[in-house]
């Protein structure tokens, strides 16, 4: 498989269904992504977001339709080969071992939650790894072990992770979950600064809520029941009405220095 060039499209999904013990998960879902783009998924719990990923993230494949990955179509690739294209982030990552930040980060390099016995990494590879660690804002903690680490330190340590192989498109599963304030924050912006270190990295985003954006998003995907309710440039889709339905509540939507904040809209009453 070659992948030298980048395609015009890093992701191409055309009206992919998928269907698990008879029922339908995604119906009809398409979605171009292209080089450089930051789209954020958006959806309520249940609405299939995790499920898409992990089709966009060539982990399963489509019952019906097609979905392209970095121009190749699942089905007719190694998928083994084309994930190391695809950098997969987790926040449940099932570590177990009290690995060094710098240790984690290296595991990208093979793909697995243990270092592989008997593989070591070159000194470039090393050089390489202090760089992503000091990137996410993470070089104080270099040598700190995992069992110490906070939610936050984890979820940056776990994009540098899936960024060591250098991949293409950057896939990211509720990386917020279980952050306080400030470890949102220093989350969303090392996230931003992806956009210059890595202006031709594609990147796809799951959150339920719009405040863990980062400002660089620059479209957006809204997800209800399996479908697709809105696609398209970030400032079309994230706008209150469209919010309101795909959570089927009537909020208000703002957006003040490239951030979005939502609160609910009171309904009026009457007598």
């Amino acid at each position: 498989m070659t992948t030298s060039a980048l395609p015009a499209e890093v992701l191409d999904v055309r009206d992919a269904d998928l269907v698990r013990d008879g029922t339908a998960l995604l119906h009809r879902v398409s979605l171009t992504v292209r080089p450089g783009e930051h789209w954020a998924l958006l959806g309520a719990n249940g609405a299939g977001k995790s499920t898409l990923l992990g089709l966009l993230g060539a982990l399963t494949h489509p019952t019906r339709g097609t979905v392209r990955v970095l121009g190749h179509e699942l089905g007719r690739v190694d998928l083994r080969t084309l994930r190391s294209y695809v950098g997969h982030v987790n926040p449940r990552h099932p570590l177990r071992s009290p690995l060094t930040v710098r240790d984690v980060v290296l595991t990208g390099l093979t793909n697995s939650v243990e270092p592989v016995p008997r593989w070591r990494p070159t000194a470039e590879q090393e050089t390489e790894a202090d760089r992503l660690v000091q990137l996410m804002g993470l070089g104080h903690r270099r040598e700190a072990r995992w069992p110490t680490l906070s939610q936050g330190e984890r979820s940056r340590t776990l994009i540098a992770r899936a960024l060591m192989p250098s991949p293409r498109l950057l896939l990211l599963d509720e990386p917020a979950t279980g952050l306080d304030v400030a470890g949102r924050e220093q989350l969303v912006e090392r996230l931003d600064t992806l956009r210059t270190a890595y202006p031709e990295l594609a990147s796809v985003l799951v959150t339920h809520h719009v405040e863990e954006l980062p400002p660089g998003t620059t479209h957006a995907l809204l997800l209800r029941d399996g479908r697709v309710l809105a696609s398209g440039p970030a400032d079309d889709v994230l706008t209150g009405e469209l919010i309101s339905v795909c959570f089927d509540h009537p909020v208000t939507l703002s957006r003040v220095e490239g951030r979005w904040n939502v609160r609910a809209r009171h309904r009026s009453t009457t007598g």
